[in-house]
């Protein structure tokens, strides 16, 4: 991570690279960030039919370490970690004793004793004090290592044969939410077959003195696969095709996971855990009274974040996040609904400015995954 000193936001490695590539930088999470290149549009369908090259380096990487560090995350993460293996990747919800959502984030396995977390770039700083405090009664170490961490994701469906030339690893022999040790190009890195898409494709950890050369190389190698840079536009109208929670937006603090379709990563069965009595408490009272959905508008029209849901007049819901979904050709959007109007098929208008706009709930995800889950 570098501070730039201008506009005093943070800024990755890529910067000057980003900007030589023609990127229309914006204010994200406090970092100076490419929110597209050619056009949103454009570097959505490269993901969904080629292979795009994304810069996530702002996102954070915190070390877990030491003789109780599988015993520490089993208490302060929802998910099980007895399901995991060396080389294992685990996605789960880190709560407040509240059953509200700290962050959502994804669990490496390096040993029993050495995990990494990665977390949302927004809550780094937050998940780190929030980590620390709790670990107190552990023998573990913490560690905040996003300074020393870059991150890029090669994503879509031909991933696979651009990096496959460059590192030491078999991809093949690397199922999904799986990760290995490697070298691309000589370098060292952590190989995930993890992603934000959708799509098939791959996350790299990698030296921060690094991530450059890496970046122009995977460019160089995706040239005849028609790779494109690919901002944070399109990194959004993708994952919510997919239906994918964003911090902020579909999970905080007040939507319980329960509320937002997460009740798969909070495993009550597993013992203690920061959250569970409020979670279970709502889990055995039955049905919350909302529930994330999605919605197709049946006009043109694009629903936002915050605009609001009625049926027959009255507010039901607000939306959440929302996009023009290039895949479908129609406008999209996640949104809390009453539990009553949230069944599939159901119709609600969308209050777009001054107008009534008709939508229909649909089954989540919008576009079928085409990852292979193995």
């Amino acid at each position: 991570m570098i501070q730039n000193i201008t506009t005093n936001l943070k800024v990755t490695p890529l910067l000057d690279l980003h900007r030589e590539l023609g990127a229309k930088l914006v204010s994200f999470a406090g970092w100076n960030m490419p929110i597209q290149f050619s056009g949103v549009m454009s570097e959505h369908t490269c993901v969904r039919e080629k292979v795009g090259l994304f810069d996530v380096s702002h996102m954070g990487e915190i070390e877990v370490e030491g003789k109780d560090a599988k015993k520490f995350l089993q208490f302060l993460l929802s998910n099980n970690m007895e399901k995991m293996f060396d080389g294992s990747i685990l996605y789960s919800l880190m709560c407040y004793e509240t059953g509200g959502v700290v962050d959502d984030l994804l669990v490496y396995r390096f040993s029993e004793n050495h995990y990494f977390l990665c977390v949302n770039a927004s809550n780094s700083a937050k998940d780190y004090e929030w980590i620390a405090r709790h670990a107190s009664s552990f023998n573990v170490n913490i560690k905040n290592i996003s300074s020393e961490t870059s991150q890029l994701a090669l994503q879509g469906p031909e991933a696979k044969n651009v990096l496959q030339t460059l590192c030491d690893v078999s991809l093949n022999d690397l199922p999904y939410y799986n990760f290995k040790k490697g070298r691309v190009n000589n370098v060292e890195s952590i190989i995930s077959r993890t992603g934000y898409t959708g799509e098939d494709g791959f996350e790299l950890y990698l030296s921060p003195e690094k991530v450059s050369g890496i970046f122009r190389l995977l460019m160089e190698q995706g040239s005849p696969y028609g790779i494109q840079p690919i901002g944070l536009g399109a990194r959004d109208t993708l994952r919510i095709e997919m239906g994918y929670p964003l911090y902020g937006n579909e999970i905080d603090d007040n939507p319980t996971p329960l509320d937002a379709g997460l009740g798969w990563v909070v495993k009550f069965d597993k013992g203690e855990f920061l959250g569970r009595g409020p979670l279970l408490k709502q889990k055995e009272q039955g049905r919350s009274r909302r529930k994330l959905v999605g919605v197709k508008l049946l006009t043109r029209g694009v629903p936002r974040a915050h605009y609001q849901v009625l049926k027959n007049g009255e507010p039901v819901g607000e939306v959440t996040s929302g996009t023009f979904s290039p895949t479908l050709n129609m406008g999209i959007g996640l949104c809390y609904l009453s539990r009553e109007y949230s069944d599939v098929g159901n119709h609600v208008d969308i209050k777009i400015r001054d107008q009534l706009v008709s939508a229909e709930v649909v089954k989540l995800p919008f576009v079928p995954s085409r990852v292979k889950k193995q």
